[in-house]
């Protein structure tokens, strides 16, 4: 049985430890969590684990794998930290690694101790194809990217449109991968997923809208090369609680837990 920890106890946070104690993230147990301050007396908090704000203890714990579920400051502070800990580390803010030095440092540090950076397929589909697809060559990739106004508040969308009165589609940012992921660090994360599968950061195309028309997170990819095409539409429904993610990020990342611990693995 793996030792799990995670790093944030926020909406994804609390989905996987949910996950995990429902039995559907394989044969783990969620050993520790990370969090900022402590439990407020809503907060849940999980059996026969040691939630904690003091990073010491919780890098003491043994830990197989660590979640990191806290947004890009988060991962940027104890990303290298997870891995020398001997820990395998899921990564859920990929936008960070938008930062190329940051993003070679957790490399170098992952080839040093042995262990994987894992990044979840997340909030969209497809990266398998992508992945193998640029063992050829792919000649084009764009992600466009639709979410309903209420999962862009508390970011730079609210100084180009408002979000209260908006009737039609806005097309907020078109450019880079690496731009949109520096921009859009809770919303676009998939943007840095794609990246990273396929062309880079700097090849990959963006166009992202605030859609009033819609009540689901969308994801559209179009991808052509060597392989042949590929257009991929994604519909996620938004949690309630943070409609900036879904909760099919959490399921990726019980899927992870489970390929890790299975003796078949589908889909990789």
């Amino acid at each position: 049985m793996l030792k799990v920890g995670i790093i944030g106890y926020g909406t994804l946070g609390k989905g996987i430890r949910e996950l995990i104690e429902l039995g559907q993230a394989g044969d783990v147990v969620l050993q520790s969590i990370l969090i900022r301050t402590p439990l407020g007396s809503s907060d849940q908090s999980p059996d026969e684990c040691t939630v904690t704000t003091n990073e010491d203890v919780f890098f003491n714990q043994d830990l197989d794998i660590i979640i990191e579920a806290a947004g890009h400051h988060a991962l940027q502070l104890y990303g290298e930290k997870a891995i020398s800990s001997g820990s395998h580390l899921v990564i859920l803010s990929v936008g960070a690694l938008a930062d190329k030095d940051f993003y070679d440092s957790l490399q170098e540090a992952a080839r040093k101790y042995k262990k994987q950076l894992i990044i979840p397929s997340g909030a969209i589909a497809g990266l398998d194809r992508i992945a193998a697809g640029v063992l050829g060559e792919i000649d084009e990739i764009t992600l466009i990217t639709r979410k309903p106004p209420k999962s862009w508040y508390g970011t730079i969308a609210e100084e180009k449109v408002d979000l209260e009165t908006i009737v039609e589609p806005f097309c907020i940012f078109e450019g880079t991968a690496r731009n949109a992921a520096k921009l859009f660090p809770q919303n676009v994360n998939v943007s840095a997923a794609l990246s990273l599968a396929g062309v880079g950061f700097d090849e990959t195309k963006v166009q992202v809208y605030v859609d009033p028309t819609i009540q689901m997170n969308t994801h559209t990819i179009v991808a052509k090369g060597y392989f042949g095409q590929m257009e991929t539409t994604i519909q996620n429904n938004p949690y309630m609680e943070n409609p900036k993610s879904s909760p099919i990020v959490a399921m990726s990342v019980a899927k992870v837990l489970q390929n890790l611990t299975t003796s078949v693995v589908i889909g990789v």
